[in-house]
């Protein structure tokens, strides 16, 4: 049987079981049991090599734990020996409350971090086994049993076949998404940092481990293979952090399946050190990361900060450039608003980017680059220990819509390589001096000088056959089980003897006051308008901590009082980094009885709360219509799953969205093309004088 088929009949097996809800639980699950099926191997090798030196070997796992004795006793025929096999209830009871508890226990006693034995209580303190079906375990372990992992050559199909669950899984919904940076992009930023043997790699955010899988196969392929070079690379070369438990776990059997022994991966909340407390020590020679963004994190996280903010991928950042080694290179994701957000933060985090490192290339990536996410990114390369005196920007530019279906290549990004070898200059290309960016915001959005005027040339035929690519990715995300599956899991979710409240009854209402006021005698509201100057000047933007006393579970409201105009009721949650104009009135409704994302999702979606938001005026909106708002309140448990639920889902219609906005334009483009196709001349139909 294949390693693919293997694979596919543990899939169909979990799907089948109770216990799995989707790909992320699939390769959870399948991801453990490998662990112990390598690790067996790997035992076994070792105890061969101890042979061989007329050495004994001293094994990790006592006998009743390792994988011949507990998943796969066999006979002497070398068949699995169904007398002494635990199978049903108690080879799932032996799992629960035996084996997963054992392995967990070797946290507490490996010598440290770099360890297998740390490796191995590191991943069953964090996760669980979902299999409820010892049955459906029998099989599985029967099916592992068959993968080999001690060849070279089974490893490197392995990990292919590993590679494709984790690219599934991220396009499973947001959690997974956070996972899987496509690997061809990986390839080209390695490229362009091109690491050397004897070189600390790093990634801080390190998720399925993407950029050290990649950078130990970039290293492996182009060093000398010598025993040093290979202790080097295996044990001094590539380290990660990662803070989820999944990733983790994923992270770990992605680099063992790549090769590399016991991964200097460690489990922990980067952004929980403190950057001040960074040594020479700690730092390294080469930084490929893709953080996450979006994200927001707690007020005593931002204290480990120079520059404080909210934002994740900001944070992120700041500790890369902190975690260089002088002359040390950089490539790293972020998305594009970094380049030109107004706030303070962002303004203070790009100015310390170009005073203290060289910001050479920016490279622009077209949406749909990471599949289910619409928000567009960059990659940004820069060299530590220089200031910035010019800066590369390339527009990627591709024949198609990027999606689930048509993913970036390699082939997509070879332009890109060559240019950027000599910082070429063309229709799509450009370089900026420092002298051109704006020392007072720093912005980095800056147009393109060469770009010539876009007039398309493409047939009918080809743009419809675009077009009708989109029509199925869209098609195919509605009617993905796992859409269907989360639309089941909300109907399952609710309950008719929820309670039913209100805004005022289970909230505390912060509401603005007058217009003419700008804070209040006890600081509590704040009402803003046009006339408002601070301190400073005329200042017409501040961020919210600014001008009203937020907190982190906070809903905000903000209700523009615009003459003649529109009065609409608009909710947010709070960030303290958007900036809000000065003739709008901003309100909170804070509450401890709900995940505050849950809140926020039904106040947007609550059809009571949505007259209030509906584009007409409402200059005879009360304080009273918002408190009387009805809101149901499940169990915060059940608050939980549903806001993981939506934020998945609002990933595939966020990429919904963008295929229709993507293919408004396509039609547009067609229109153009089927009306001047009569009237088509080919360059060799034109006559010289």
């Amino acid at each position: 049987m294949s390693f693919e088929q293997t694979f596919k009949n543990i899939d169909d097996l979990l799907y089948k079981d109770s216990g799995a809800d989707s790909e992320l639980d699939y390769i959870g699950q399948t991801s453990w049991v490998m662990f112990l099926r390598y690790l067996d191997e790997l035992e076994q090798d070792k105890a061969d090599e101890a042979e061989l030196r007329g050495e004994e070997y001293n094994f990790i796992l006592d006998e009743e734990y390792r994988w011949p004795n507990w998943a796969m006793p066999k006979g002497a025929d070398g068949k699995l020996d169904h007398h002494k096999a635990m199978t049903g209830p108690d080879l799932v009871q032996f799992v629960d409350n035996k084996l997963f508890p054992y392995l967990a226990e070797f946290k507490q006693k490996a010598d440290n971090p770099k360890t297998i034995e740390y490796k191995i209580g590191e991943i069953f303190s964090e996760l669980k086994n979902k299999i409820q079906s010892g049955y459906n375990l029998r099989e599985i372990l029967e099916y592992a049993d068959e993968l080999p992992f001690r060849a070279s050559t089974d490893k490197h199909e392995l990990s292919h076949l590993y590679e494709s669950k984790i690219k599934n899984m991220g396009n499973a919904g947001r959690n997974g998404g956070q996972y899987y940076t496509p690997r061809p992009l990986i390839r080209a930023m390695i490229n362009v940092v091109d690491p050397q043997i004897g070189e600390k790699i790093y990634d801080g955010a390190a998720g399925s481990c993407g950029f050290l899988c990649e950078a130990y196969e970039y290293l492996y392929e182009r060093m000398e293979k010598t025993t040093d070079n290979l202790k080097t690379l295996q044990e001094e070369t590539l380290f990660g952090k990662e803070k989820k438990n999944l990733a983790y776990v994923i992270g770990i059997m992605n680099m063992i399946l790549h090769g590399i022994e016991a991964p200097n991966l460690i489990h922990i909340n980067t952004l929980g050190e403190n950057i001040r407390d960074i040594q020479e020590k700690n730092r390294y020679h080469v930084i490929l990361a893709n953080p996450p963004f979006g994200g927001k994190e707690r007020k005593e996280v931002q204290q480990n900060f120079d520059i404080k903010t909210g934002e994740t991928a900001s944070l992120f950042l700041q500790h890369f450039i902190k975690s260089l080694k002088a002359g040390g290179r950089a490539a790293i994701v972020i998305k594009n608003t970094f380049l030109s957000n107004a706030d303070n933060a962002s303004i203070s985090l790009r100015k310390h980017l170009l005073e203290s490192c060289d910001l050479h290339t920016i490279l622009d990536l077209p949406v749909g680059t990471f599949t289910g996410v619409g928000q567009k990114t960059v990659v940004l390369f820069f060299t530590k220990g220089s200031p910035t005196k010019r800066i590369w920007t390339y527009e990627l530019k591709v024949d198609r819509s990027l999606g689930k279906r048509s993913p970036i290549t390699d082939n997509d990004l070879i332009d890109f390589l060559e240019k950027q070898n000599s910082f070429e200059q063309s229709d799509i290309s450009w370089i900026t001096p420092i002298s051109e960016i704006d020392g007072s915001t720093y912005d980095l959005t800056i147009s393109n000088p060469n770009k010539a005027e876009e007039i398309s040339d493409r047939l009918p035929n080809e743009i419809v056959e675009e077009i009708n690519s989109l029509n199925d990715e869209t098609n195919q995300l509605l009617n993905d089980n796992f859409f269907q599956g989360y639309l089941q899991t909300l109907d399952a979710n609710r309950q008719d003897d929820w309670e039913i409240s209100t805004v005022g009854e289970s909230c505390e209402f912060f509401n603005g006051k007058a217009h003419e006021k700008a804070i209040d005698s006890n600081g509590e509201f704040v009402v803003v308008n046009s006339k408002f100057i601070s301190s400073d000047g005329d200042i017409r933007k501040f961020t919210l901590n600014q001008i009203f006393p937020l907190y982190e579970n906070d809903v905000v409201l903000v209700m523009s009082d615009v003459p003649n105009g529109k009065a609409l009721a608009k909710c947010f949650l709070i960030d303290e980094d958007d900036k809000y104009s000065l003739n709008q009135r901003i309100c909170a409704i804070r509450s401890d009885r709900f995940n505050s994302k849950f809140l926020y999702y039904q106040l947007n979606r609550n059809k009571y709360y949505l007259k209030f938001n509906n584009g007409e005026n409402q200059t005879n909106l009360r304080k009273a219509d918002i408190l009387n708002c009805p809101l149901i309140i499940p169990p915060i448990e059940i608050q939980n799953n549903i806001v993981e639920v939506l934020d998945r889902m609002k990933e595939i219609t966020d990429q919904v969205e963008l295929n229709i906005k993507a293919n408004t334009k396509l039609i547009e483009e067609l229109k153009l093309s089927v009306f001047g196709l009569p009237f088509l001349i080919n360059d060799n139909q034109l006559v010289e004088d």
